[in-house]
This record gives C-alpha cells, structure tokens and sequence, in this order.
C-alpha cells in the first residue's frame, strides 16, 4: 500500500475509531470497526445500502451512540453516550466544534436568508461577533459561489445551490475534519455537478481531512486519496483508489462496482 492511500507516516491519524460497535435494538449496524485516517487525507466510503457508512459519518460526529469502543477525532474523545443537540446558548464539547457535517437534505432553516442561516452557527457556538460571523459567511458564500445570493431565502434557490449554502455552512465553523454523506443523492441529475466541483476544489485547495460517503464512483477516484469499502458494519477493502475502484482484488468489492455500473 502506498503512503499515498494512507497518509504519510508522519501524519498523526486525525480520525481513529477502535473496536467500535453500534447497535440498533438488536441489529448490529457497525460490527467491531477499527479505522485511522491521518490528517488532511481525503477518503471515501462506498458500499451497499445498509452496510453502515452514513453511520459511520453520524458517530464521528457525535450524532449516534455507540455501545461499545472508542473514537477520537482530533485528539478529543467522541462520548459513547451523546446529550443530545444543545443549540443555542449552552455548551458543547470541544470536539462537535472540529467536525463540519454535510447531509443528504440540505437541512437549512427556511425562515432564515442564506446569509443568516450561514451565519448563525459562528455567532452563537463560537461567540464571533454578528460582524465577524458576517463576514465569515460572505467569504464562505463567495467560496461555493453564491455571494450573489447573501439575501436570498432557501426556498428561492435550487436544490444544488442550497447543498452550497450547506457546505458554506459546514465551512464557516472551520472544522478540522469534514464529513460528506452522499450530498448529491437528493438533487436532479443536472444539478450534480456543480455540488461535486465545489467539493472538488476544497478538496484541492485544502489540508482538512476528509470522508465522504458517495456512490459517484469517478468522482470518488478523482477526489480521494484512498477509497474503503463497507459491508455489512465493516470495512472489507482499503486502498488507494487505483486498488479498490479500477482493479478491485476484491470479490465483494467487484460484485457491488458491477451492480453500480449497470444502474
């Protein structure tokens, strides 16, 4: 395996998960994973539906318990046991503040503009400023290429333009790490590309550490520096992407490549 498709060895691991395991009542989502990406690596998580990816993304993040092992992002613990969404006005753990999430739903608030909704995270979780915060959004705006757009509401744009104020959002906080999870499964084909190149240039452009969840296969093989595969809770193939998407040794991996190409 090449430094490339897992970081350099001089790059402390950014992400770990150890022995994790997550249970819905009985069933067993993600089975005993253990998974380590360094800072600044670029990794994306493809599988069938079902084999726990967006699970994956929803635990770093601190959004789903888990009920045995243990995971760090950043060198901060993530708590097996969440309380819950505190927002605003009381306290967070230090770690929810390093992780930005983009979710499949564009999640914004409708009765706030797109400047507000990008806004509001800064000023009332990390106390900037309302000018501060501002600024910051327009910046992030002008970024995903919707500054032209500040006083707009989210029911006047686009499905691809609100997934770009998400990911402004997202990027306003300054996380450490950023987590895609299929960001274009709820937009119109002809709306795809322009979510996936906004993505593509932060990739690009930036040393934040990265894990997407996404069944756009090039996208995955221009974007990533590795690529893990996951069935069933657990990661069954890693390596760069030349590896798991263009010559899978990996029966498992080629039979789902297949089905996906055949869609």
């Amino acid at each position: 395996m090449s430094d490339l498709a897992h970081g350099s060895p001089l790059s402390a691991p950014q992400i770990v998960l150890k022995q994790v395991v997550k249970q819905f009542g009985a069933n067993r989502v993600i089975d005993h994973l253990d998974l380590s990406i360094p800072q600044g690596q670029k990794v994306a998580l493809i599988g069938p539906s079902g084999s726990g990816k967006s699970t994956v993304l929803r635990l770093i993040k601190g959004l789903e318990t888990y009920q045995q092992g243990s995971i760090e992002v950043a060198g901060a613990s993530v708590p097996g046991r969440s309380s819950g969404w505190r927002w605003p006005g009381t306290k967070k753990a230090p770690v929810e503040h390093r992780v930005g999430m983009v979710f499949q739903q564009f999640n914004l608030f409708p009765h706030l503009t797109v400047l507000e909704n990008v806004t509001e995270a800064p000023f009332r979780v990390l106390k900037l400023s309302r000018e501060e915060a501002r600024e910051r959004a327009h910046q992030y705006l002008a970024r995903v290429g919707l500054g032209h757009k500040a006083n707009a509401w989210p029911a006047q744009l686009s499905g691809g333009q609100q997934q770009r104020v998400a990911i402004a959002r997202a990027l306003a906080m300054r996380p450490q790490v950023m987590l895609f999870d299929e960001v274009t499964s709820a937009l119109d084909p002809e709306l795809v590309g322009e979510v996936l190149a906004v993505i593509r240039a932060i990739a690009h452009e930036q040393q934040m550490t990265m894990l997407l969840v996404t069944h756009e296969m090039k996208f995955a093989q221009d974007i990533a520096d590795r690529v893990l595969f996951m069935e069933a809770g657990k990661i069954v193939a890693d390596g760069s992407p030349e590896q798991i998407l263009v010559n899978p040794d990996n029966e498992r991996t080629r039979r789902f490549l297949n089905l996906v190409e055949q869609r």
